[in-house]
């Protein structure tokens, strides 16, 4: 099936619903269900998204300008992966966690607003790589029509691009909870530092980034064609003094470069 009939199918599987809830991340996917839901749905459109330690300031504030500029009612939620017992061990099932948290406070909203449909913007490339996170989706009834049409990540950024929606060629983004190797404590210290070295990479003109937190060492993902930039002296000098000043002691650069999921791959391996 082509694009086009995919998105049909899309807009057609919206109409049928009256209202809908749009866990928004501010991410490539949910940025464009939200848009296409609120195409259709208008004021039945209600977008949620959540504040915690694991999500950036830079990505809440770009969410907030996102919904304010379409002009959809768009809720803030605290939902604190810390506060969930045993997600600061760091489990396989980490994200299980979370995800639970998350959509049962979200159903909590819907049900109180008469809100049958919560939506979130799982693809079908999602299906491909170590997610626990769809099993709470699973649980609490939560629709990927994003998935459920087939769409792939690249199909919704052809069909963001047309849209004129600026995330069409946004990096991926998942939560700083990804950064640590199973197993390892996370601690807000721990959030913070890698949230730093990332800002500061991103400052310096690095577009995908991810530094990886191994106890002292950090280990930089940046996308293959970026790998180059650090064959600099200076730049290398530099970023190892700032990651000192952040609070590793050793920085080092990943030469596979950046790759989704990479802190799955012991799992898989193994």
């Amino acid at each position: 099936m082509d694009i086009n009939c995919k998105f049909d199918n899309l807009k057609r599987r919206i109409k049928k619903m009256d209202k809908a809830v749009v866990a928004f991340s501010g991410g490539v996917d949910s940025t464009f269900l939200l848009k296409v839901v609120h195409d259709i749905l208008g004021d039945g459109t209600l977008a949620v998204t959540a504040r915690s330690s694991t999500y950036p300031e830079r990505e809440l504030k770009l969410a907030v300008k996102f919904a304010s500029g379409i002009g959809v009612e768009h809720l803030i939620i605290v939902s604190e992966e810390l506060d969930i017992e045993g997600f600061c061990e760091n489990p396989t099932n980490r994200c299980y966690y979370c995800k639970k948290e998350l959509y049962c406070k979200i159903r909590s909203i819907a049900e109180k607003r008469g809100i049958k449909y919560i939506l979130d913007g799982s693809n079908l490339d999602d299906t491909g790589d170590y997610r626990p996170g769809l099993e709470a989706v699973r649980e609490l009834e939560v629709i990927s029509p994003l998935k459920e049409e087939r769409l792939t990540k690249n199909e919704i950024r052809v069909l963001s691009r047309e849209m004129n929606l600026d995330t069409w060629d946004k990096p991926p983004f998942a939560c700083l909870s990804s950064r640590f190797p199973y197993g390892q404590q996370i601690t807000v210290k721990k959030l913070q530092m890698v949230d730093s070295a990332e800002q500061y990479l991103l400052d310096r003109g690095f577009k995908q980034v991810r530094v990886r937190h191994h106890g002292d060492i950090a280990r930089i993902e940046v996308s293959a064609y970026e790998r180059c930039k650090f064959f600099d002296e200076n730049i290398m000098d530099e970023v190892n003094k700032k990651f000192k000043l952040i609070g590793f002691k050793h920085t080092a650069l990943d030469l596979k470069g950046y790759r989704t999921g990479s802190m799955n791959e012991a799992i898989i391996q193994a």
